[in-house]
This record gives C-alpha cells, sequence and structure tokens, in this order.
C-alpha cells in the first residue's frame, strides 16, 4: 500500500500537457548531449508546488527503462537519481522498491555518490537532481563533503546532468544560491533552461497565492480580499496559537495529513533532547529525528510537533498551521516586513561562511533564507492554510485585515 507522498511523486502519476513537453524535451536534451566532450546542464524552474519533483520522478523512470533497451542511445547507460533531503530520499527509495524498471541504489544523495565516485575514479552518464537549490555550496566536514561546490563536484564526474532549481526554497548559508550564481557556475557549460509555472499543490485562488507571494518575496504585507475564502481552499488567520492548534487537530481528524508546523526564533539544539514551541497556551516539542521510513508528516504521532523545513520541504500536507517566529516583525509603515537576525534560533542553516564577507549581502542573505523558509511552509498545503504571528504588531494587522475580510465575504 502506498503512502501519500510516493503517489504523489509515482512515476506512473499523469502530467499535465506542459509537464508531458518537458518531460519530452528532457529526454532529447539528454540523448543529444550524452556524448559530448564537456557535460549538459537542463535546469526546471519552477515555484513550489507546479509539480517538479513528479517531473523528475517520471523522466528518471524513462531514462532507467531505455537503458535495458538495445536500440535506444540510453542502452547500458550509468544514472542516478540524487536529493539532499533524507525524509525526500526516503519516498523515492520506497517508489524504487515498487517498480521492477528502478533499482534504490540508483537513488544517492550527493555527498554519498561524489565520494563513491571519486575513490573509484569513475564517472557516469545522467544524473536527475531533486531540489538541486539544497546541494551544499561549501566545503561540510558534517556531511563528510570536503569539495568547494556539490554541483561542480557532480559535473566533473557526469556526462548530462537535470536539476530541478527554485531559488525561493534556498534555506541554509550552506546552500545559499541564487539564481545569479547558478547562472554563473553553469557559464563554461553547454546548458538549457525550462520552467513550470502551473501550480498543482494548492488548491488555493491566485490572489492568495499573490499574497503568499508579496509576503515571502516581496516582504509586503498586502490585502487580505473577500475573494480568498471559497470553498475550495481554507485560509485563516488566528490571534491565539492554541485556537490554531486545535483547528489543525480538528482537521487532521476529518482529513489527515494536517500538522503545525514554525519557522526559526524557538529554542532548538541538536542535543538530542526535547526543545518546545511556546505561544502563549501552545507548547508543543520541534519534530523529532525520523529514524523510521515514513514521512514525518504521515506518522500519526507527530500531530503532537511542530514541523520544520527539515521535515517539511518537498511534502504536501492537507492543511498547514504557520507559527510565524520571533525573527519576523512589521515594520513602522505598516506594509513592510522586516527580520531581525538576532532573534534567529537555528544556528546550523545560520553559520557564516569564509566566502561571504560583505555585511549587506549576509544581511540580505539571511533575510532572503528567513523569508524562503516561510514560503515553504505556506505551500505545504493542499486545502488550506492558517497562520499565527508571534509579532504583536503584525499578528494584529494580519487579524484585523482578515476579520475584516471576512466580514465582507
Amino acid at each position: 500500500m502506498q503512502n501519500q507522498a510516493t503517489e504523489i511523486l509515482s512515476p506512473e502519476k499523469s502530467l499535465s500537457s506542459q509537464q508531458q513537453q518537458l518531460v519530452d524535451e528532457a529526454i532529447h536534451f539528454i540523448k543529444l548531449h550524452l556524448h559530448d566532450t564537456q557535460p549538459a546542464v537542463l535546469v526546471i524552474s519552477g515555484d513550489a508546488g507546479t509539480g517538479k519533483s513528479v517531473v523528475l520522478s517520471q523522466l528518471f523512470r524513462i531514462i532507467q527503462h531505455e537503458r535495458t533497451q538495445s536500440d535506444s542511445k540510453l542502452f547500458n547507460t550509468t544514472n542516478y537519481f540524487l536529493v539532499n533531503h533524507p525524509e525526500l530520499l526516503k519516498v523515492y527509495r520506497e517508489i524504487a522498491g515498487q517498480n521492477t524498471e528502478l533499482r534504490k541504489k540508483d537513488f544517492q544523495r550527493p555527498t554519498t555518490l561524489i565520494n563513491q565516485l571519486s575513490k573509484a575514479q569513475a564517472k557516469f552518464d545522467v544524473g536527475v537532481i531533486d531540489e538541486a537549490h539544497l546541494l551544499l555550496s561549501q566545503p561540510d566536514h558534517y556531511n563528510n563533503f570536503y569539495g568547494h561546490n556539490q554541483l561542480l563536484s557532480l559535473l566533473k564526474v557526469a556526462h548530462v546532468l537535470i536539476i530541478v532549481f527554485d531559488e525561493h526554497q534556498v534555506l541554509r548559508f550552506k546552500t545559499y544560491w541564487s539564481k545569479a550564481q547558478l547562472q554563473q557556475l553553469l557559464r563554461p557549460f553547454t546548458q538549457k533552461w525550462l520552467s513550470l509555472d502551473e501550480q498543482f499543490r494548492m488548491q488555493a485562488s491566485s490572489s492568495v497565492l499573490n499574497w503568499i507571494n508579496d509576503f515571502t518575496q516581496k516582504r509586503i504585507l498586502s490585502p487580505i480580499k473577500p475573494n480568498f475564502f471559497d470553498h475550495n481552499y481554507d485560509f485563516q488567520i488566528f490571534d491565539d496559537a492554541e485556537q490554531m492548534r486545535q483547528a489543525i487537530v480538528s482537521r487532521n481528524n476529518q482529513a489527515g495529513l494536517s500538522r503545525v508546523v514554525a519557522t526559526t526564533g524557538y529554542p532548538s539544539v541538536l542535543d538530542g533532547g526535547q526543545h518546545y514551541v511556546r505561544e502563549g497556551q501552545f507548547k508543543l516539542p520541534w519534530d523529532q529525528y525520523n529514524y523510521t521510513t515514513t514521512p514525518w508528516a504521515e506518522k500519526p504521532e507527530t500531530i503532537n510537533e511542530v514541523g520544520s523545513i527539515y521535515t517539511c520541504q518537498g511534502f504536501d500536507l492537507n492543511y498547514v498551521g504557520l507559527i510565524i517566529g520571533p525573527p519576523v516583525k512589521l515594520a513602522g509603515d505598516h506594509i513592510h516586513l522586516e527580520v531581525d537576525a538576532s532573534l534567529i534560533t537555528d544556528p546550523e542553516a545560520f553559520k557564516r561562511r569564509h566566502d561571504m564577507t560583505d555585511p549587506r549581502l549576509i544581511e540580505q542573505a539571511t533575510t532572503d533564507l528567513v523569508m524562503n523558509a516561510i514560503n515553504v511552509l505556506m505551500k505545504r498545503g493542499v486545502k488550506g492554510l492558517y497562520i499565527f504571528a508571534h509579532d504583536q504588531n503584525l499578528r494584529d494587522q494580519l487579524y484585523r485585515a482578515y476579520l475584516n475580510a471576512k466580514t465582507q465575504s
């Protein structure tokens, strides 16, 4: 029996015409450049929820099927599916176990494959990289990566790479990327850029999606409009975190896969103990390390934990209750949002880099990472988004605007 994550990412899932066209173009690109003297890269961009991972899943199944066909240009090729996200890797390996054309050993974390090929002095033909914005862009001894950039390391050992990239899902300094940085790195190589723009995850209207993008990308508090409230998507603002938790529990009882999540700003130390997110009467521990093969959100007991970007990125929830933590504040003009870096409590994600010394760049990158995390978490919910903000001014402004729009709807 498949869980929801494997169903969503199944290589057997039907595609939209745009997604199918992208798969076809990717196959053509691979075959065209498979024997070039230098690596070739196809970049697939698109917002969260546009089906990038589904496209990669189907693409890789086709590649692995054709490697067994003697009349295909991909016959006997060596190919890998890479993702630098342990929870997502569990899902892909489960999918591989259910499909005779896929092998679990072909699904790897980048560091594992880079170190393995480096030791063997070997290369491979095609690499498909999901969530390429999670690739390390600096050495990381904790993850046993001693190169300078994982994408560059992979380009040295691959003939063709197909990568998914979304600069609005970059979440840590050690994986800090911008579109400009990626373009600069890829400049010496043959490349092609394609994009997806249809929203498949969220049932929200374009008005709600535009509001989220204004909030997370422009850092502007746009008006909440009466047309936010329809039968397809449940958008709510709360002025009490415990009431929001109770609403999420109710939704979880009705529809399943409903969880409370939060941004940085609450005690969070990797010491094996429990650390709590507290807001008034609300008190729940952060998500615990998941040693099982079941994705975090699909474990029933995690209704009593607070999810984070580390457990939720790349996954669908039905309803998400988001706590926006202390670092995010409403500016004095009551329109713009600010980030107070002194209130960030995720030292690993925001550990400074030796190659980033410009204070303005560091400040901009820090703000981007915090707002990107909110972008990722706001776009987890298929059927609804509930929001509570720690900052009193932001909470009051959101709640007043919500009540006013709700009255007019």
